[in-house]
């Protein structure tokens, strides 16, 4: 990227402010306000709350001097910045697969990026994008169901069939092509790159690095896990119906837990989840986050900040990362939805042993390329994929009714001894 030279010197006013500005938030603080307690900190975890809010109070002050600060060709104005705007699109980039698998990946969502070209679509390059797949799928079908264990080589087939020939697969989306429809395409299109993912999990039985030692006691997540809440209304109201559906007044959100990029810390949340840590506790919301306000008193392990970031093959462990400098993580904060680790109390290189959010990104409460301030200063493990719609509609006062591991409990790695628990 040609633009390295200038990304290193000038955002690094940037980072200055990021970390300096905190004296911002009000000093006197009024006396309603949800995020100071009388209680101290530390046992309930309001302390964790200013933390997670103190970026997005920085930020709106600091915004000013960034934009005057940085080159008009600064990193973060790169259009290849490439950050995923779905949980979706996340968490398919963040399995460890086959490269041959990820070169049909990325052909393909090239194509989605090119259906978003208003007017005349450049369909000749996506029918490029589609035979250049299909030959890497043809020419490396053995290489690609190689990877994949003995019990699940018969389903490996089964999916390869579907990508090629089946309808939403290859052959499909060259006919929509050919036929100019973008509509039809960008169905189909979203059929082949599941199926794609799905290929890719199965050829991904386990970690593809080995952790530091000194981590193999804690509880760690060793692929994808699925978790689903059933959410309630505190005040006895009801959540707005879906599409011909009945008003409610509990709603379902699901989140997919990725450990291939965040191992110990989608472990340890894995692991509170199945202890029924979260059953019963009380949602707080603050700026762009719905906080779990943890006071069932069951405790989990205080896991080291953990990211992952993009290009690399194992996880950063306590290290924030510089998005000034062009890293970026593998599982984006700016993305709606995402889940993640409030900071320990203690420590911002420490996640808290139980506080989790849910990150409501929002593209004008964000740095330039639409990236939040945040970015790469919190442990992400995963994102909601169904029920984003109930997030929005969550108010301070709404409980998890409970929380359940509906997939991904052999993925599930607890230690033998459990070590003193923080």
């Amino acid at each position: 990227m040609t633009t390295t030279a200038t990304a290193t010197t000038a955002p690094r006013h940037h980072h200055h402010h990021h970390h300096h500005h905190h004296p911002l938030l009000p000093a006197s603080q009024p006396t309603g306000n949800p995020f100071k307690s009388t209680h101290t900190p530390a046992r309930h975890g309001e302390g964790v709350v200013v933390e997670l809010l103190k970026g997005a109070v920085a930020a709106l002050a600091v915004i000013a001097q960034i934009s005057v600060s940085l080159p008009a060709n600064a990193i973060l104005y790169s259009p290849d910045t490439n950050v995923p705007r779905t949980g979706e699109l996340a968490l398919r980039r963040a399995i460890p697969a086959n490269p041959n698998m990820k070169t049909i990946q990325e052909s393909l969502e090239d194509i989605s990026y090119l259906l978003r070209i208003p007017q005349r679509k450049p369909y000749g390059s996506m029918e490029g994008d589609v035979k250049k797949a299909m030959k890497i799928a043809m020419d490396n079908k053995d290489t690609i169901l190689a990877s994949i264990p003995v019990e699940l080589k018969e389903k490996g087939s089964k999916l390869y069939t579907t990508l090629l020939e089946e309808k939403g697969g290859l052959q499909t989306l060259l006919k929509y092509i050919k036929e100019n429809d973008p509509d039809k395409l960008s169905v189909a299109l979203a059929s082949s790159l599941d199926t794609i993912a799905e290929l890719e999990l199965l050829q991904a039985p386990g970690l593809s690095f080995l952790l530091p030692g000194q981590y193999l006691e804690y509880p760690r997540l060793t692929g994808r896990g699925v978790v689903e809440f059933s959410v309630e209304k505190g005040d006895g109201s009801t959540f707005f119906p879906t599409a011909g559906g009945e008003p409610k007044s509990v709603a379902t959100i699901q989140i997919v837990v990725d450990g291939y990029s965040a191992p110990l810390t989608a472990g340890n949340f894995a692991k509170l989840v199945l202890d029924g840590a979260y059953d019963g506790v009380t949602l707080k919301c603050a700026s762009q986050a719905i906080i779990a306000d943890n006071e069932t008193g069951k405790k989990g392990y205080t896991v080291p900040l953990e990211v992952m970031p993009a290009g690399q093959f194992e996880p950063l462990y306590r290290t924030p990362l510089s998005i000034q400098d062009g890293e970026l993580p593998v599982l984006p904060l700016s993305v709606y939805g995402a889940v993640a680790m409030a900071h320990s109390v203690d420590s911002d290189e420490y996640s808290s042993p139980t506080q989790f959010f849910f990150y409501l990104y929002d593209k004008r409460n964000s740095g330039l390329g639409g990236i939040s301030f945040d970015e790469g200063q919190f442990s992400v493990f995963g994102y909601t994929t169904d029920g984003r719609e109930v997030l929005s509609q969550i108010k301070t006062g709404d409980i998890i009714r409970s929380a359940k591991l509906v997939q991904g409990r052999e993925r599930l790695v607890l230690p033998p001894t459990a070590p003193a628990e923080s």
